[in-house]
């Protein structure tokens, strides 16, 4: 969503990934509650073993109009029969809190900003962002947004998911007992959070960054070390100080996402191909979508048959809905656009004029009069009134809400969350008179990640999914299609601003610099059977030729768009296997464009023979497990890189980038004039960067050669963020950032990359296969914990079976729910309301 992409976005995993170093609870082989003693690893097991969820066999629940058939496969895939669209959605959200309830809980306590609650004063800041950024625009208009009966549907999910809390709620999975608390009844408005959406929009964080840079060093070196796709001047406003805008000034979002560094978006590939180039004669689709790797996995595999309804693939635990699959008609895969939806407004600020006063309320569900009495203010977050702002020639007060946070083991803390007509105030800078605001989709209705899969998952052709596409806010993506009539195409769906500036840097808050609405769907980047026969997307540079709308200036490298093109060029007969292996390919084309020049670099200097040169000048430019090359290599280009920065631009710059790596316009670098640099200084850079490079390498990994190896290095870790005792083995992997097979991460290691996949036969449902690491169960000690993993790591799939004589012959566990006795037709909606339904809809077979 990673990153990694920049959509390493706050869902559960995140959040729990950093609860180990919170609770201080992954030294030894089990994690305490609230200072108990250690628990031997076996006995943790056992006790997670006793709260597995029932999986066969009959269930009773409230809730329900008729009986709903739950029929999980080989692989944990849950295949949801039910007789009502009602009853369809709220056994999705029984079974996903089956297999993901403590996972969905840390995702709903990231969203309402109440993770210090269980995770203590650590979560603070985390939790005030959360609640800075909610989203307080018209309910109604909100909901309007995703579709007609979309509030029906997210009220039967919630209900699914509240009816198996009810059911659980003494013995819970065994992460809370482990944090010892229990998990409550969700609300409806859980999945319509936004804080979710802020990391997958690193807009600001650019444009700072930028602004940095211009403050240091001028606009002309700025444009030069971070050029624009397509290229375009800066655009600073007259008169607007930039100097001592930083990091710091993106406040919270700072502290609380802690990779704030600049990154261009990275991660996710996905393509299709019409039947001209398959051995079938009909499309094949894939898609690869890259977030955090984690334990448990980010995405969750389901499949929904009902009335109108029959889709199967992945989508969030706490969503509902399917985002990346197919239905009977049409298939559909995701990667980030990396839309700018986000922009930075420094605020004038001072005290109020007199007769203007400071707009303060109370947070929502009136916490501060219940409160404010019990808790502390945070000495980071004072409470006095907050003044004004200066828009369109007036004082305007600066809205204030005062809130309360709940902390575990602490007195709560009173926190004041204040706002401009752009949106939140991140940061204040009292000696300079001024706040920084973040204006970001985010706060528009209808922006809740993903809520807009329940129309696509119903789209019977093109015209169903440019009317889906339509309502696809957040975040921003290049939607692939493909459906049994042999049809393919593509949109960058989002919703984006129409702006009279670049969006590039901060500009003041005056009124000048407004947003004038959003770009219609129909006028953004799309193509239908284009004659190439193919589409494909990477977080690159997507933007058609003549294409005038600005919709992003900032894209990811095309080294792997580059490499799936080069191989959707070269054949016509594809087949799924095929698509598989593209998916797992780790050629470098960085490696095949940088390799050659030090190979000529180190003969012009007399070094060709040196056992480093020698490696690298035989290898084949794949990031194989078994081969050394790779090893090398990645800790040559890096160095390399670096010093390239060193010598291209100021110290104050260097500082100020860090360690991004744009290799794209490195190469360029490489590839200019000799009057800029000189040949010889190139060649003395690149082969001086590799006699650092096996310096590092033998430092940490010893001078024998035959011993490197990349598969050794480069490893997946799955642990789970409480307990030892539920970790997974490390697994060797192929690849790199820059190839196909994504494998990106630091320290040698992939900490990002694919966790799910797929590649869907429209020629045969049946036929398509996917892949979800570890496995479908968050539970320790369910049979679908980690039993993906060995597929994985092996770079297999299994299969994504679809007709219901496939799941029949693949089913290993069938639960039936049904409707609890005298509460066949009488259920709850999520507003708290009883309402009547009769069964209605297709037989339940």
């Amino acid at each position: 969503m990673g990153n990694t992409s920049r959509m390493i976005s706050l869902v559960a995993i995140v959040a729990a990934l950093a609860i180990g170093a919170m609770l201080g609870t992954r030294s030894g082989s089990a994690a305490p509650s609230r200072g108990t003693a250690r628990t031997s690893a076996d006995t943790l097991r056992d006790q997670a073993a006793k709260r597995l969820a029932k999986i066969d066999g009959t269930i009773d629940v409230s809730g329900l109009d008729s009986a709903v058939e739950v029929r999980r496969d080989r692989w944990g895939v849950p295949h949801i029969y039910a007789r009502t669209q009602h009853d369809l959605f709220f056994a999705q959200g029984f079974v996903a809190a089956q297999d993901r309830l403590w996972q969905m809980d840390i995702w709903r306590r990231t969203a309402e900003g109440r993770l210090a609650e269980v995770l203590g004063a650590p979560a603070v800041e985390r939790d005030r962002l959360a609640r800075l950024f909610r989203y307080r625009g018209p309910v109604d208009a909100d909901w309007a947004s995703y579709g007609p009966d979309t509030k029906a549907i997210v009220s039967a999910f919630v209900g699914g998911v509240n009816a198996y809390i009810a059911q659980v709620k003494d013995r819970p999975p065994i992460e809370f007992t482990l944090m010892g608390y229990a998990p409550e009844p969700w609300t409806i408005d859980v999945p319509l959070a936004r804080v979710t959406t802020l990391s997958g929009v690193s807009n600001a964080t650019t444009e700072i960054l930028r602004a940095r840079l211009i403050s240091l060093v001028g606009k002309k070196a700025t444009e030069a070390i971070l050029p624009t796709e397509p290229t375009r001047a800066l655009d600073p406003v007259p008169g607007l100080d930039l100097s001592g805008l930083d990091v710091s000034s993106l406040g919270g979002i700072n502290s609380a996402y802690a990779d704030i560094a600049f990154q261009r978006v990275e991660g996710s590939n996905n393509w299709v191909v019409s039947g001209k180039k398959t051995r079938s004669g009909k499309p094949i689709l894939a898609n690869d979508p890259h977030r955090a790797i984690t334990h448990p996995s980010v995405r969750y595999i389901t499949h929904l048959v009902g009335p109108g309804w029959n889709v199967i693939g992945a989508g969030e635990p706490a969503s509902p809905g399917v985002s990346i699959g197919h239905n009977e008609r049409i298939a559909f895969g995701l990667t980030v656009v990396g839309m700018d939806q986000q922009d930075v407004y420094v605020e004038r600020v001072g005290p109020c004029p007199s007769g203007i006063g400071n707009r303060r309320e109370p947070a929502e569900g009136g916490q501060m009069g219940i409160e404010a009495s019990r808790g502390r203010s945070d000495s980071r977050f004072p409470i006095p009134d907050s003044g004004c702002y200066y828009h369109r020639g007036g004082w305007q007060p600066i809205k204030t809400i005062v809130d309360t946070i709940r902390v575990r083991d602490d007195s709560a803390r009173i926190v004041r969350l204040n706002f401009t007509h752009h949106g939140p105030i991140v940061s204040t800078d009292s000696a300079r008179g001024r706040a920084v605001a973040i204006r970001m989709v985010g706060q528009e209705s209808g922006t809740a990640a993903y809520l807009a899969s329940l129309q696509l998952g119903r789209a019977r052709n093109w015209r169903d999914f440019q009317g889906a596409m339509a309502r696809w806010k957040m975040p921003s993506e290049n939607m692939i299609y493909a459906d049994v009539d042999g049809n393919i195409g593509w949109i960058a769906a989002g919703f984006m601003p129409r702006r009279s500036w670049s969006g590039l840097l901060p500009v003041p808050g005056d009124g000048r610099f407004e947003w004038n609405g959003f770009v219609p769907v129909n006028a953004l980047p799309q193509a239908y059977n284009p004659a190439s026969g193919f589409i494909a997307t990477a977080n690159n540079n997507i933007l058609p030729p003549r294409y005038k709308t600005p919709i992003a200036y900032d894209w990811s490298s095309d080294y792997r768009a580059a490499r799936i093109r080069e191989v959707l060029t070269s054949r016509n007969d594809f087949t799924v296997a095929d698509f598989e292996a593209l998916q797992h390919d780790d050629l470098s084309l960085l490696a095949r464009h940088l390799v050659p020049q030090l190979v000529s670099a180190a003969q012009r200097l007399g070094k060709r023979d040196s056992q480093a040169v020698q490696m690298l000048a035989r290898w084949n430019f794949r990031m194989s497990r078994e081969a050394s090359a790779p090893l090398l290599f990645e800790a040559w280009a890096p160095i390399l890189a670096r010093r390239a920065n060193a010598m291209r631009m100021s110290a104050a710059a260097e500082d100020v980038i860090g360690r991004y790596t744009d290799y794209e316009e490195f190469e360029r670098f490489l590839a200019a004039p000799a009057g800029t640099v000189s040949h010889a200084a190139r060649d003395s850079l690149m082969v001086g960067a590799l006699a650092d490079a096996v310096a590092e390498v033998t430092r940490r990994f010893g001078a024998d050669t035959t011993k490197w190896r990349w598969g050794t290095v480069h490893v997946a870790e799955l642990r789970h963020p409480l307990a030892r005792a539920f970790d997974l083995p490390p697994v060797s992997r192929a690849g790199d950032g820059n190839t196909v097979f994504v494998t990106a991460g630091t320290n040698y290691q992939q900490t990002a990359g694919a966790s799910y996949r797929e590649v869907i036969d429209l020629g045969d449902f049946d036929n398509s296969v996917a892949i979800n690491v570890p496995g479908q169960s968050g539970q320790p000690g369910s049979e679908y914990y980690g039993d993906l993993l060995p597929l994985w790591g092996n770079d297999k799939y299994f299969p994504l079976v679809f007709s219901r004589a496939r799941v029949e012959a693949e089913t290993k566990h069938v639960l039936r729910l049904m409707p609890r006795v005298g509460n066949r037709n009488d259920r709850e909606t999520g507003n708290g309301r009883r309402e009547t339904e009769n069964p209605r809809g297709a037989h339940l077979r």
